[in-house]
C-alpha cells in the first residue's frame, strides 16, 4: 500500500489550506496525524469508509475531514489556521481485513503569525 500526499506549505493565521492523500487501495480508515517540533506525532483527524469521523479537540470547528472513496483519497482542510497547527501531517490509513497501518511521508504546514 502506497500513500501519496500532497498539498501543505506556508500561510498566514488565519488562513486556509488543504492537503490531500491518495492512497493505492481502498482502505477502511484514513487520515491525519501531524508532528510538531519537539513532540510527539498526534492525532488531527481519522474518517472511516462509510463516514464516521473523529477530530482532535484542538482542531474542532476548524479542520474538515473528507474522503472520495472511488478515488481512494482523503482532504484535509484547514481554516482559520494558527501557529500552533505548524506541523508536519502525515497520511495514515488502516486496513482493517489486515490489521495494518500505513503511513505516508509527512508534508509540512507552516502558519505564521
Amino acid at each position: 500500500v502506497q500513500l501519496q500526499a500532497s498539498g501543505g506549505g506556508l500561510v498566514q493565521a488565519g488562513g486556509s489550506l488543504r492537503v490531500s492523500c491518495a492512497a493505492s487501495q481502498t482502505l477502511n480508515t484514513m487520515g491525519w496525524y501531524r508532528q510538531r517540533p519537539g513532540e510527539e506525532r498526534e492525532l488531527v483527524a481519522i474518517i472511516d469508509y462509510a463516514g464516521p469521523k473523529r477530530y482532535a479537540d484542538s482542531v474542532k470547528g476548524r479542520f474538515t475531514i473528507s474522503r472520495d472513496n472511488r478515488k481512494n483519497t482523503v482532504y484535509l482542510q484547514m481554516d482559520n489556521l494558527e501557529p500552533e497547527d505548524t506541523a508536519v501531517y502525515y497520511c495514515y490509513a488502516k486496513s482493517t481485513v489486515l490489521l495494518r497501518e500505513y503511513w505516508g511521508q509527512g508534508t509540512l504546514v507552516t502558519v505564521s503569525s
